[in-house]
């Protein structure tokens, strides 16, 4: 897909970096944010590491002209952050289990699935989610390149292959005879650095009538609510619903239907089939949000050009909260150590002196850091011992969930605050 931009306003600040889209290839060179330099999201520090270097690359933030798709530049391969001590697991969050049930049987009933049928799922992490498709009698395989977390949905029951996908592990499979009825992915396309070898795997992984699935973070509600804690090393790319299209066309598959979900700020979950399946044609709710996209200006270079002085604004109302609270005497600390809690807290260069630390019901990371702004990171308990004045919520896409875990801070007068979209005590 090429898109005219011949006429668009030269807004957004033009870098020479000599990258290519990870897509269609064109040169990178317009910035739609510079996040500065941060670390890797999920390297969590241990005490005896809080002494030694911790390596900081570039989150500079690009859009391709021809396709549009929004992306970071590569400094550590997956291997580098995936396979080895992986510190996130889906199955902390009780709405994310929930939002996984409710798919399932959606999935199961519209497709028809049962014990004769294969589901692959890409990014499995833990058995999440297969776990429900067992329940229902569906073979399941759950692909995930993080050793330790894949041996965890091994130990539960839920074959797990600790891999990369990509075409070489598709070729694998299918000449163990093994076809998916329906390859599902939630949050993993953004972590493919090789898109094109990710896409083209799905292709040859798919049965014939197969289905695929995958979700993901809208760009359109990122921009708009700006949610830029989301972009982080870990997370490659950025799609619109219309270079989703694109990149599964250029891999011989057609999205034909979408949904737009609430998960994560505002998210997709895209269906798609072989292209040369015309059992299934796009539905109207595909084509009207490609069309409410283009109306949006999605696929225009000046679109992107105001992101960069929202997210400033976003960082100066951040700080000017926690000074003001800690000139009062209140103490603020976090509720949950997510990446894109780092994020935020490394742009906005948050440290324990503004945000004495936080806590996260994930065992693995308590007793450690945060990376690059060293806070550390308790068990929630923590909350009730020390009693402050203010919680900040990292994950505000949990917020709902943290609230309702949490409601008696208000016995003691806490508050809640949440930094995205826009920085608020909740009442």
């Amino acid at each position: 897909m090429s898109i005219d931009v011949r006429n668009a306003p030269a807004e957004l600040p033009v870098r020479q970096t000599g990258a290519t889209c990870r897509l269609c290839s064109a040169a990178l060179q317009d910035t739609v944010v510079d996040l500065g330099m941060s670390p890797l999201c999920e390297t969590f520090l241990l005490p005896d590491q809080l002494n030694r270097m911790e390596p900081f690359y570039p989150l500079h933030v690009f859009v391709c002209r021809e396709c549009f798709l929004v992306q970071v530049e590569e400094y550590v391969t997956p291997e580098g952050i995936f396979a080895e001590d992986y510190p996130y697991f889906s199955s902390y969050s009780t709405s994310w289990l929930a939002h996984a049930e409710r798919y399932v049987e959606a999935a199961t009933e519209r497709l028809g699935l049962g014990p004769a049928n294969q589901v692959v799922e890409l990014g499995s992490n833990d058995g999440y989610l297969l776990q429900y498709f067992q329940a229902r009698g569906v073979r399941v395989l759950g692909i995930e390149p993080a050793r330790n977390v894949a041996a965890v949905a091994n130990a539960a029951g839920v074959p797990t292959r600790p891999v990369f996908f990509g075409v070489d592990t598709a070729d694998e499979l299918v000449a163990e005879g093994i076809r998916a009825d329906l390859v599902c992915g939630a949050n993993v396309l953004a972590q493919v650095p090789d898109l094109n070898d990710f896409v083209g795997g799905i292709k040859l992984l798919l049965a014939p009538g197969g289905t695929v699935t995958i979700e993901f973070p809208h760009l359109q509600r990122l921009l708009e609510s700006n949610q830029y804690d989301t972009i982080y090393h870990e997370h490659f790319s950025y799609f619109s619903f219309a270079t989703s299209v694109a990149a599964l066309a250029r891999h011989g598959m057609t999205v034909f239907d979408v949904e737009e979900l609430p998960t994560h700020g505002g998210s997709l979950r895209i269906w798609a089939r072989h292209a040369e399946d015309a059992s299934r044609p796009v539905t109207r709710r595909a084509k009207d949000l490609l069309q409410r996209e283009d109306e949006a200006g999605m696929q225009s270079l000046e679109h992107y050009a105001s992101f960069a002085r929202r997210v400033e604004r976003s960082r100066r109302r951040l700080l000017s909260f926690l000074i003001e609270a800690k000139d009062a005497g209140r103490t603020v600390v976090g509720y949950g150590a997510p990446g894109k809690g780092n994020t935020l807290l490394n742009y906005c260069g948050v440290r324990p002196d503004l945000l004495a630390y936080t806590v996260d019901r994930n065992p693995l990371k308590h007793g450690r850091y945060t990376p690059g702004t060293r806070i550390p990171i308790h068990p929630p308990e923590r909350i009730d011992e020390t009693k402050p004045d203010y919680v900040l919520i990292l994950p505000w896409n949990l917020a709902d969930e943290i609230v309702d875990q949490m409601s008696h801070i208000r016995q003691w007068g806490g508050r809640f605050v949440v930094p995205i979209p826009e920085l608020a005590v909740l009442s």
